[in-house]
């Protein structure tokens, strides 16, 4: 155990830190008086306040964004010593609602799936809803994993061939308050619980909520890449650029960047998504990936407990999305073959 003083009311807590030995840089937050600082962990385990937090006798907060007011279980794949591997672990976030970002985890995991990859998409809702749009509706998920109440293997369930689902659901608003509370590595909660779970896997998935609370840091701290929807209107770029604020505050403590930006809904019949849509081609260049159609059949599927590759495989939104998980792998050969109407390769935008 290493005794942590607080810099501002000098409130002493125990913390076992040799599980953040390979970290360098905290946020903590004290229970005393709830002031927010950093430390940093030497290589001997010695805790020291930081470099900028010292100099000063009563630091200012790092800045980190804040709130704003049965099937049947199926085993996972198990990673063993000689498969160890690191997935690539792509986090679907937009602060903003109603863009598709459940629509666009869900159909890229099951694109991906379909591709060979074997692929765990991570639900962070509190509506559960990749659970509802893949037809399932499993008795526990990410709230009972993060508690450690049960084990991924009761946790986790088979969706499809190669493709397994970590639910989420009302529950998690309590693991919500459960995080915000802890004084020490909150910003890693998840990222313990899936640090020997992910390596079974070649790709994880995970949707996140509209809004900006803990779980959605704790999925930015644990996510390798970020693929942000964003619907050709103009309130979603408004989304877009405080989303990029938030991320870049996050920057400073993780290793991370935008990925992918992926326009959804677009109606070549009316001129304002096209230029939203040039827009954004000029402001994030090859970040931007090839958009969504709006196809109504996507809205459909859903209540068919069915991805769209299932529910119109010859669809256009089955043709885009095919093309995401294209761009997403950098194989242009996949999904080619099954997949009727054009793809990434020979997608025609009109007028644009």
């Amino acid at each position: 155990m290493t005794i942590i003083v607080c810099p501002n009311c000098s409130r002493k807590h125990h913390a076992d830190t040799s599980r953040f030995a390979e970290k360098k840089r905290f946020v903590v937050r004290c229970k005393a008086c709830e002031h927010k600082f950093i430390i940093n962990l030497d290589h001997s385990g010695v805790v020291l306040p930081d470099a900028e937090t010292a100099a000063t006798a009563k630091p200012t907060a790092p800045v980190i964004p804040t709130v704003n007011a049965a099937p049947q279980l199926a085993e996972a794949p198990s990673a063993t010593p000689s498969t160890h591997k690191t997935p690539r672990k792509i986090c679907v976030s937009l602060s903003k609602g109603g863009v598709g970002k459940t629509t666009t985890a869900v159909n890229l995991s099951a694109g991906l799936a379909m591709a060979g990859y074997k692929v765990l998409l991570i639900d962070t809702d509190t509506q559960g809803q990749s659970s509802f749009m893949l037809g399932k509706k499993p008795p526990a998920g990410l709230t009972e994993l993060l508690t450690g109440e049960l084990t991924p293997k009761e946790t986790i369930v088979q969706a499809r061939p190669n493709l397994w689902l970590l639910g989420g659901g009302r529950s998690l608003a309590g693991v919500k308050r459960i995080i915000d509370k802890k004084s020490f590595g909150s910003e890693w909660t998840l990222s313990e619980a899936m640090e020997e779970i992910d390596k079974a896997y070649d790709f994880v998935i995970i949707d996140t909520s509209p809004g900006w609370d803990q779980l959605t840091v704790n999925v930015l701290f644990y996510a390798t890449e970020v693929l942000t929807p964003v619907s050709l209107e103009v309130m979603s770029l408004h989304g877009l650029a405080e989303f990029t604020k938030n991320l870049h505050a996050i920057k400073k403590y993780k290793d991370i960047d935008l990925n992918y930006i992926l326009p959804t809904f677009l109606d070549t019949r009316v001129e304002q998504p096209k230029n939203i849509y040039r827009k954004l081609q000029s402001l994030y260049d090859d970040k931007v990936c090839t958009p969504i159609r709006y196809d109504e059949q996507l809205s459909r599927s859903p209540s068919h407990g069915e991805t769209i590759f299932e529910f119109l495989p010859d669809g256009d939104g089955a043709a885009d999305y095919a093309a995401l998980v294209r761009t997403i792998t950098q194989d242009k050969t996949i999904l080619l073959g099954g997949i009727k109407g054009k793809g990434k390769d020979d997608t025609v935008i009109p007028s644009l």
